[in-house]
């Protein structure tokens, strides 16, 4: 399990300029940062706040158990869409520096142009739906509400016990 976070404009979060895993430092789009006349410095405050966010997930999902030892094995990094694959991407590339032998991105439904950018990072990409009008990955989703803490700890622990 890697917890990744959004790195949002200030002005508005959803807008994602980048993310962040595990303590690797920021992966930023320095053309969105460009055209939006924005600088790392004014995303300080922006990835000082996800950080924290990220450690407190990370403690509460995985407790005192340490990350698993990918050395040589398949990673399959799963995300729930790609819109511009910031996410994703952050994810790919801090599991990559645990050497893992593999990696592989599972995604249900990706901007195309996403999907692709991503096969640079990843040794294979799956994704299930490439629509050419993609806008914003809950749009694919009937019901795309956030899960609760108390969830994704039920469904790790499930998971482990299975």
């Amino acid at each position: 399990m890697v917890v990744v976070r959004k790195i949002g404009a200030p002005f508005q979060e959803e807008y994602g300029l980048g993310a962040i895993a595990g303590n690797d430092p920021p992966l930023l789009d320095e053309a969105a940062l460009h055209d939006l006349g924005l600088t790392e410095d004014d995303l300080a405050a922006v990835v000082k706040r996800e950080r924290a966010e990220l450690r407190r997930r990370t403690r509460r999902y995985r407790g005192d158990r340490p990350a698993p030892d990918l050395h040589g094995r398949t990673a399959v990094v799963v995300d729930d869409g790609l819109a511009t694959g910031s996410t994703a991407r952050a994810a790919l590339r801090h599991v990559r520096s645990r050497g893992p032998a593999r990696t592989v991105l599972a995604v249900p439904v990706g901007a195309p142009e996403a999907v692709e950018a991503l096969g640079e990072e990843a040794d294979e990409v799956v994704c299930l739906h490439r629509p050419t009008s993609f806008t914003a990955v809950g749009l694919w989703y009937d019901d795309f509400e956030q899960l609760t803490d108390d969830e994704v700890v039920r469904a790790l622990t499930h998971h482990r016990e299975a």
